[in-house]
């Protein structure tokens, strides 16, 4: 199986390919990155290049899952509105592809992954690079954060 798990957002979007298959021992990472969008471009612009660059990876890749972290509740109105937007775009191409939708609150991340509810940053990063074989290179917080979400739809999987 497939799952294609997405940190969402509009400046950044962390992206993962994890795939698992019957005889394997622990999930693998196929595809991962930290896609970005300018804050030069209108608002609408960054949407569509999201929407474009899930389609393509989508397309690519052919997971049958789309894992994608709920949202978290901040000060900061107008950015939690540009991320739910962001996130539309990402379920609305999922949707469009065929793929199942699995979402995860960041708890749930964080119980599957480290085993505590309120796991810091730097234990879920720890704990991802002991999960799967990942290329230590991959320093971006969000594409770590995107493989957390697929693990953690890997785990839902077998309930």
């Amino acid at each position: 199986m497939r799952i294609l798990g997405i940190d969402p957002g509009f400046e950044r979007l962390g992206v993962a390919i994890l795939e698992k298959n019957k005889n394997d021992k622990r999930e693998k990472v196929i595809f991962s990155k930290c896609f970005k969008t300018s804050a030069k471009l209108e608002f609408s612009e960054r949407l569509n290049l999201i929407g474009e660059e899930v389609q393509k990876i989508i397309k690519k890749y052919k997971p049958e899952v789309l894992a994608i972290e709920t949202l978290f509740l901040t000060t900061n109105q107008k950015t939690v509105m540009h991320v739910a937007e962001a996130r539309g775009v990402v379920i609305y191409e999922a949707a469009q592809a065929g793929l199942k939708v699995f979402e995860a609150s960041p708890p749930q991340i964080k119980i599957a992954t480290t085993g505590y509810g309120r796991a810091n940053k730097e234990q879920m990063i720890k704990m991802v690079k002991i999960l799967v074989e990942i290329d230590n290179s991959k320093k971006s917080d969000d594409e770590l954060d995107a493989v957390a979400i697929a693990l953690t739809a890997f785990a839902y999987q077998k309930r």
